[in-house]
């Protein structure tokens, strides 16, 4: 009696991850997209310059605005959509400079802004212990 001895195949119990690394890079790019369109702010009409642009790798600047009606907004985390008062501002700056003494603060003004309400906000934040303040323009 001759016995025969099957090879058993044993289970295969491997996940193909191919489709989900697919979806995953689908999902990246559409969120790449869309990041730079969920930007929301105060909408100002900002003044043109030839300047360099300031290296701003280190962190994410502060960027205080004004408007053309003289409201102040803060942009902390991309939310600048309520107006603060010139005191708020300053309590605001005084914070975060107690945390990071080298953040970046910058004024952002629409050009229809008086200079004397830009040389007011930048004496107003350098009052709150700011050692220097730059103006963004477009």
């Amino acid at each position: 009696m001759i016995r025969r001895h099957r090879k058993k195949h044993a289970l295969n119990a491997e996940i193909n991850v191919v489709p989900y690394i697919d979806v995953m890079l689908v999902l990246l790019i559409i969120f790449m997209v869309t990041a730079p369109m969920l930007t929301q702010g105060v909408k100002l009409d900002l003044p043109q310059a030839s300047a360099d642009p300031v290296d701003t790798s280190d962190t994410e600047p502060m960027i205080v605005s004004v408007d053309i009606e003289g409201r102040y907004y803060i942009n902390v985390g991309g939310s600048d959509l309520e107006p603060i008062t010139a005191d708020e501002v300053e309590m605001r700056i005084q914070k975060v400079l107690r945390s990071n003494p080298r953040k970046l603060i910058l004024v952002r003004g629409d050009k229809l802004v008086t200079y004397q309400q830009i040389i007011s906000l930048m004496t107003l934040i350098q009052g709150a212990g700011a050692p220097s303040v730059g103006l963004v323009t477009e």
